[in-house]
């Protein structure tokens, strides 16, 4: 969906009931690229893009058995990421289409099993000349830097205990201050809330469920203004989108649990 500054609504494209789409992004071009999780079903699991004329097409599948979550572009705009929230993957696939390679497998994107709703990797962005991924499961926010070849460098855990962390967003291109969204409510596991994580691995919470936050799985910033999704998990269900304003100094002025 595509919804203007004034609250206009679009729809750019339609699943099916059972399945989610469950990441997306944009190139520099404008292409709308984004990811289907379709639990069991090949024929559908994978990544799309939006054509010209508003089609979408598959340009990459993915085994029925995984998760395709959260999608990034690099900055050169010639390769996507996949999160797949229960391998414990990380897959890239050309922008154009073809087979999905696993970029990087490790243990610190796996989901818990024993959760109940295990989710390993799950939010994911190309930024300053690395990947940062979310683990939902194990509450943690990584950084993995893309080394010049294209491989994935060493994972660094640029911060902990934040239960349930779904996808991100940066406070700026040149800044590693980080917005994420605890999706909380999705499994009762950890708070409704929006924290600002800073580069040296603290954190802040900035919204909660006190400002209306139900069940918040992304973020994006753009200028001053904040915009949050709300799944809407619990009652009274009200899936939404909310706008805060960023307050620089405050935002800047300590960074603390």
């Amino acid at each position: 969906m595509r919804i203007s500054s004034s609250g206009e609504r679009r729809v750019l494209v339609t699943g099916q009931v059972g399945e989610a789409i469950s990441g997306n992004t944009r190139g520099s071009d404008g292409t709308v690229y984004y990811s289907v999780w379709a639990p069991g079903d090949a024929a559908r699991n994978g990544v799309y893009k939006l054509l010209a004329d508003g089609t979408p097409q598959r340009i990459a599948t993915l085994p029925a058995d995984s998760g395709p979550n959260g999608l990034a572009i690099d900055s050169a705009g010639g390769t996507l990421y996949v999160a797949d929230s229960l391998k414990g993957i990380i897959w890239s696939v050309p922008v154009s289409g073809g087979s999905v390679t696993p970029w990087l497998t490790d243990a610190a994107l796996a989901p818990v099993p024993t959760e109940a709703l295990p989710i390993g990797a799950n939010g994911l962005r190309f930024h300053n000349g690395a990947l940062w991924v979310s683990n939902f499961n194990k509450g943690t926010l990584l950084r993995v830097p893309v080394t010049t070849t294209g491989a994935a460098g060493s994972i660094r855990v640029v911060a902990g205990g934040l239960p349930n962390i779904d996808d991100l967003s940066f406070l700026a291109p040149w800044s590693d201050v980080v917005f994420a969204a605890q999706n909380g409510s999705s499994s009762q596991n950890g708070p409704d809330r929006v924290v600002v994580i800073y580069p040296n691995g603290t954190y802040k919470a900035v919204m909660t469920s006190a400002d209306g936050l139900a069940s918040p799985s992304a973020t994006a910033v753009r200028g001053d203004r904040l915009y949050i999704t709300d799944g809407g998990v619990p009652e009274p269900h009200d899936p939404k989108l909310q706008t805060a304003r960023i307050n620089f100094p405050a935002l800047l002025a300590g960074a603390a649990h």
